[in-house]
């Protein structure tokens, strides 16, 4: 991969994705340039169809296929950061289907914009979250895969299932979209309509409760796949789970209502999370252990609790 190709990638990943951006850093250059181009690739299909205002989905979809053949190589690329994908993808092996399962997911975007229950929704992150927790896998080359495929999986589908959660609001007035399973909304009595008017209950509160729940359960099986990493990558992947799972505090701070506004890591909370987690990674490497500690994530559904309240840049503690 040429450097500006590599360069290209880089500069989508800055713009676009700033909490993965700062865990990247930390990973070492063999593993981060690769990082850069396998997120400007997996951006660029993304905004086909999330950034489509006016484009007929007929045009979304041609722009799709245009995208899969320049990326499994079955015609010259047009864009730096495929030209790069192309290389790394014969580079590490990555398998056409892993392709196939990313960009089918994002056409199916550009019809479907609701799921009814969970495992439709699951369906979906299957190649949306979880093909690029295989091509991330592959990019880091551990001496298991087969040990640490399964942990990234349920790991990239944490991470995407905090998004929805954190872009309930985005999403229905830019998109037209809920991600919210529905039957999750039936079960506590929240209607469509509700969440399209952005209208906040106390049921609302209680559907996004319950989404939590299961999302952390996916973080306690991804980050338990770490230790399957190479040890240089342990900590920045450790750093993303962090980082991710730390949009679940702001959540329950302002009361579930991701309705009325975005909730978002302020610079300082960011630094926060990365220096607790490097300080006590520096004396403990056991990935679990670490995560338990610093992470928003309780053990369990009393852990928080038990483990009492955590100082933050945001409520006083000096950040310099």
């Amino acid at each position: 991969m040429q450097k500006k190709h590599v360069q290209a990638g880089k500069a989508i990943q800055r713009r676009t994705g700033k909490t993965f951006y700062i865990a990247t850093r930390f990973l070492p250059k063999r593993v981060r340039d690769p990082t850069h181009v396998l997120y400007g690739f997996f951006r660029i299909a993304d905004e086909v169809v999330d950034d489509a205002a006016g484009v007929p989905p007929d045009e979304q979809a041609d722009r799709l296929e245009s995208l899969r053949v320049q990326a499994l190589g079955e015609r010259p690329a047009d864009d730096p950061v495929l030209i790069a994908f192309q290389d790394l993808r014969e580079r590490y092996d990555i398998t056409d289907r892993e392709v196939d399962e990313f960009l089918d997911a994002m056409k199916a975007d550009i019809e479907t914009d609701r799921y009814d229950t969970y495992a439709e929704l699951e369906t979906y992150m299957r190649g949306s979250a979880a093909a690029v927790g295989v091509m991330m896998t592959a990019i880091m080359e551990p001496d298991d895969p087969e040990a640490a495929l399964p942990h990234a999986i349920k790991l990239g589908e944490a991470f995407q299932m905090t998004n929805f959660l954190r872009d309930v609001r985005e999403d229905v007035l830019e998109r037209d979209r809920i991600y919210l399973p529905l039957e999750t909304l039936e079960k506590h009595d929240v209607t469509e309509s509700q969440i399209e008017n952005l209208e906040m209950t106390e049921s609302v509160a209680t559907v996004m409760a319950e989404e939590l729940r299961r999302t952390e359960s996916l973080y306690r099986e991804g980050v338990a796949g770490i230790r399957y990493l190479p040890e240089d990558c342990q900590l920045p992947v450790l750093l993303a789970a962090v980082l991710y799972a730390e949009h679940h505090t702001v959540i329950r701070q302002q009361g579930y209502n991701v309705l009325a506004s975005e909730p978002s890591l302020s610079a300082a909370r960011k630094l926060w999370c990365v220096l607790k987690t490097r300080w006590h990674w520096h004396w403990n490497r056991d990935p679990e252990a670490v995560f338990r500690r610093v992470s928003a994530v309780p053990t369990t559904e009393r852990g928080q609790a038990e483990r009492g309240p955590d100082p933050r840049p945001d409520e006083g503690v000096p950040t310099r």
